[in-house]
């Protein structure tokens, strides 16, 4: 199956969705309209948000599960703004030396010369999905979670046919599978399903039952935790019993910035949010939003100003409890880096990307928006592919790589350490657009997350695009390679024009730019858009 599915073949025309009373986008439609039926029997976008996240872990599993992480950005009815982390950190036994020393063998070299793996037991930090799904509903929601889970076990035990891109995923993703247990849980006769294939997920949809029935304490204190540690710890891994139930999820307070009228709030670290709020910064300093969108100017500019946050992001975003990290989000210092910027492509960006495969590693992000006055950004991830490749037993829970994005050099901030959270990609956002305008947004695909916050944000606030004018609009990334990728639909002469300013500019297939989902609250219409580089929908009642 080809890796990279010819996503302009479609030519389905898409327009905003509008509802007055929810409205859910995401990128499987039978999760969007799982979290419709929640809403519809009474939940509110807290709990429509758990359903579709774990409609998502079985639908397209090789972007998120139970084995990951979770993050949300949120208004309340009441106008509360807030964050909410279940990030799971590095094992307790998890010191650079023994890192370093287990890596070192399995890559036959001397430990010193060690590079962080992709894939494997050493990149398994402890999983937050479970406990944060259950505190979401609990402190925010109106239902149990037993309630919301429903449709994710019916799915996972019932069957689903496979849709068209994640089929191309799953097919990519397979080699990654590591072992008979993890290949028997997500292939079928040995193969990944075609598109169109009813496939069902017994293990995992056993998991899911328990988890409604007992609570998330079976995944961290119960025997799912049991199969998670020995599995784990046979593969040489060292996650142990104390440090998944020690895990519990937070509140935490946002980080924000203003552009123009518009407040932007996002997460702070170890999420790479600053990212993104640096580079609206630097744009707003350079104007960036008074040329056209799709044009050299905007595009120019927006790279740019992106080099420079990514920089800076990719040195000093870590967990704070470890590091400091600098106000990245600080106008002033925005109004540096600007007046570093001219008419040329700087040449002499080095921004230190310290795993490239999160360059396209993939996720699921979800925004829900509902009458009360909710609107809610969740995204859910286990980074990349199938995780670490590595199922626990026969939970089918297959566990995450999130630890491939720690450093092995003892000098660099991002270094692990025992319980430390590395540099996470996730990033969903909230903004609010002008009085009683609210948008939870979001777009997903490892360093183009903050990238594609920029550009929808600017469609959105500077152009006057409707939320799927916004997400549908052609974008550009720039890479780890320092190529300025841009999809083959931008209009004009643009790819020379920003050639001739000294871009290395590539085209690129539409999946490798994320896809998108917005859903927006103005003065109490609900909207939502969601993007057709996914197999997704906005669905609204």
């Amino acid at each position: 199956m080809d890796s990279n599915p010819d996503l302009d073949r479609f030519t389905s025309r898409r327009s905003t969705v509008r509802a007055p009373r929810g409205v859910v986008a995401t990128s499987q439609p039978l999760a969007s309209e799982a979290g419709v039926a929640v809403l519809r029997d009474g939940g509110n976008a807290f709990d429509a948000a758990v359903a579709t996240a774990a409609v998502l872990n079985v639908v397209e599993p090789t972007s998120t599960g139970l084995g990951g992480d979770l993050f949300a950005l949120y208004r309340t009815a009441d106008g509360d703004v807030g964050a909410f982390r279940s990030c799971g950190g590095a094992p307790g036994d998890a010191t650079l030396e023994r890192v370093r020393e287990a890596v070192a063998a399995e890559q036959d070299v001397d430990p010193e010369d060690a590079e962080m793996p992709v894939y494997g037991p050493q990149t398994i930090t402890v999983p937050g999905t479970a406990r944060g799904w259950e505190r979401t509903v609990e402190e925010l929601g109106e239902l149990d979670l037993a309630r919301t889970l429903e449709p994710a076990i019916e799915y996972a035990t019932e069957g689903f046919p496979v849709s068209e891109i994640i089929a191309d995923q799953w097919a990519e993703a397979a080699s990654v599978l590591d072992g008979e247990q993890s290949r028997d849980a997500y292939l079928f006769d040995g193969d990944a399903p075609d598109v169109g294939e009813s496939v069902t997920l017994p293990e995992l949809g056993e998991s899911l039952r328990r988890i409604a029935e007992e609570g998330a304490d079976v995944v961290y204190e119960g025997d799912i935790a049991d199969e998670i540690v020995e599995t784990v710890q046979s593969r040489g891994g060292l996650l142990s019993h104390d440090d998944l139930a020690s895990f519990e999820p937070e509140f935490v307070d946002p980080v924000s910035t203003t552009y123009g009228d518009a407040k932007i709030y996002e997460l702070p670290p170890n999420n790479q949010g600053l990212i993104a709020l640096e580079a609206l910064n630097i744009a707003e300093e350079l104007g960036a939003g008074e040329y056209p969108a799709g044009s050299t100017e905007r595009i120019h500019l927006g790279a740019e100003a992106m080099k420079r946050a990514m920089v800076d992001g990719h040195h000093y975003i870590t967990d704070p409890t470890f590091e400091d990290v600098p106000d990245l989000a600080s106008k002033e210092y925005a109004a540096e880096r600007a007046a570093e910027i001219d008419a040329e492509a700087s040449s002499d960006v080095e921004i230190g990307f310290e795993n490239d495969s999160a360059e396209n590693a993939d996720t699921v992000l979800l925004t829900v928006a509902d009458e009360a006055g909710n609107v809610v950004s969740f995204i859910n991830s286990r980074f990349k592919d199938f995780g670490s490749g590595i199922v626990a037993g026969d939970t089918g829970i297959a566990l995450q790589n999130r630890g491939s994005s720690f450093s092995l050099d003892p000098d660099h901030p991002n270094r692990i350490e025992p319980g430390k959270r590395p540099f996470h990609t996730l990033i969903p956002g909230i903004a609010t657009l002008a009085d009683d305008d609210w948008a939870a947004f979001g777009v997903m695909a490892g360093y183009n997350q903050p990238q594609g916050h920029l550009q929808v944000l600017m469609n959105l606030l500077d152009d006057g695009m409707s939320v799927q004018e916004a997400i549908d609009f052609p974008r550009w990334r720039y890479q780890v390679d320092g190529q300025l990728a841009v999809e083959g639909r931008l209009e004009g002469r643009v790819q020379t024009k920003l050639a001739r300013r000294g871009h290395e500019v590539r085209v690129m297939p539409p999946a490798h730019f994320g896809g998108g989902q917005i859903a927006r609250n103005t003065d109490g219409v609900l909207s939502g858009g969601s993007d057709p580089r996914k197999d997704g929908s906005a669905v609204g009642f």
